[in-house]
């Protein structure tokens, strides 16, 4: 089919996630391959994946070994559903994620995406309590500006403005906590922001802990809410203060995981040891739909029972784990045993640092928030005083379609330019990617004139 046609059926048919689609009728992209951390578009134009194909793509595309396994999987079967009968690959995959994982989870509950494994999350910890005859228990904290997807219980959890403003009729309430931040603190003070915000998760507990079932936290990085990285001993200072109050640790490692800030999972930089772990993402190399809620053998316990109590757990979708999906899972975590793909990324991670420092050079960079190979670049009108473009400027995004011109794709959150690679890309190429970033947002200075 022609491109002239493709672009006719997109506009007139497809209907893009968290995209205006005003806006992508007037800037149309189509991917047609991908080769390494290289993406084609559908007239041959090649883009750096900046993103690493919205964060999950850990090895480049069209990696030999997932593209094999996912082929020696189709010989055998493509789906059997895991209501009732589990599959060989599934099996192997779950003891891997528990070998992989903190030694305190011992339970593999699949599903298709990081949302839906935070929903999982939420009705797990629910449930065990009123399994545990403890039917108070009902309520759940989050930190101010978190992200944990964008299904109705992720985002109840969750304390992004927009959802709230718009789909609020549709949630349930939740404690928020401030995140520890030191822009926002009077002082500007990291070490006084943390500890002020301890004490008020303290507070809360003291209050209400016979009330809250868990605390949701995103593993040591803020996401999608900016790139807001915690301060030294933090994430500590909540596990300590959930083991205190008898109150469940629930850890969102779906864009954390992976090897994506120099450590397997994050919860690793603070020894921390959560009740309830989601991951996604990059589970499968940025390949297939898998995801997973991984539990402590004393919450799965919880849920054992005869079925005349009613204690089963009662989710599972379709395609809950996909037999060619956690074929992919394993290629994809065979290859960071083989090629020490962890310690790669932290090497790369303190090179990136040095490009990123050369950027901040640069008139319109606010902060640049780093942690491993999650990065935000904060676009800014005034770096003295930290003023913002206006809404209607969109600077950030402007960025990010001038990158795109110059054969790098990333997507901004806000007035925040992402930078995700691939934990593969080459030193040359982290090296053309952030000379692609500072030439785009560069531009922005003479285009403010």
């Amino acid at each position: 089919m022609d491109a002239k046609r493709l672009y006719e059926i997109s506009k007139k048919h497809m209907w893009l996630p968290f995209t205006q689609m005003k806006d992508y009728e007037e800037a149309p992209l189509i991917i047609e391959s991908g080769e390494g951390v290289i993406l084609k578009d559908i007239h041959g134009n090649e883009y750096l994946d900046g993103y690493s194909s919205l964060w999950l793509n850990v090895h480049g595309h069209r990696r030999r070994e997932i593209d094999e396994a996912i082929k020696a999987q189709l010989d055998q079967i493509a789906h059997s559903t895991l209501l009732g009968a589990a599959n060989v690959p599934s099996i192997q995959l779950a003891e891997k994620l528990v070998q992989l994982s903190p030694d305190s989870l011992t339970r593999v509950f699949y599903s298709d995406s990081g949302a839906e494994s935070v929903e999982i999350a939420i009705k797990m910890a629910y449930q065990y309590w009123q399994n545990k005859g403890e039917s108070e228990k009902t309520k759940f904290v989050t930190l101010s500006n978190g992200y944990h997807g964008d299904t109705v219980g992720a985002i109840s959890v969750g304390s992004i403005d927009i959802y709230h403003r718009v789909y609020s009729a549709l949630m349930f309430d939740s404690y928020t906590v401030p995140f520890p931040s030191a822009r926002n603190h009077p002082s500007g003070d990291e070490q006084r922001a943390k500890e002020e915000s301890l004490a008020d998760m303290r507070k809360l507990f003291e209050e209400n802990h016979g009330q809250i079932a868990g605390l949701m936290v995103e593993s040591m990085i803020q996401g999608a809410g900016g790139m807001h990285i915690m301060p030294s001993g933090y994430l500590k200072g909540l596990e300590k203060l959930c083991r205190e109050f008898n109150i469940l640790l629930v850890v969102d490692e779906v864009a954390t995981g992976f090897g994506r800030t120099g450590k397997m999972f994050a919860v690793e930089h603070e020894g921390v040891q959560p009740d309830i772990m989601t991951i996604a993402k990059g589970i499968t190399g940025g390949y297939l739909p898998i995801a997973a809620t991984v539990t402590t053998e004393e919450v799965y316990e919880a849920f054992y029972a005869d079925f005349t109590e009613m204690k089963t757990f009662f989710h599972g979708h379709s395609y809950t784990g996909n037999q060619l999906g956690c074929a992919a899972a394993l290629a994809n975590l065979a290859i960071f045993e083989k090629e020490g793909l962890v310690e790669q990324a932290a090497r790369k991670a303190e090179y990136v640092q040095t490009l990123l420092a050369e950027l901040n050079e640069l008139p319109h960079i606010g902060e640049i928030r780093q942690l491993g190979l999650m990065c935000g670049i904060e676009i800014v009108k005034d770096k003295e005083t930290g003023e913002f473009f206006s809404l209607e400027e969109r600077a950030a995004y402007r960025a990010t379609l001038r990158m795109r011109e110059l054969g790098m794709l990333t997507r901004p959150l806000g007035d925040v330019v992402v930078f995700m690679p691939p934990l593969a890309a080459s030193y040359e190429e982290l090296t053309k990617m952030s000379q692609i970033m500072k030439q785009a947002i560069a531009e922005i200075q003479l285009a403010a004139k």
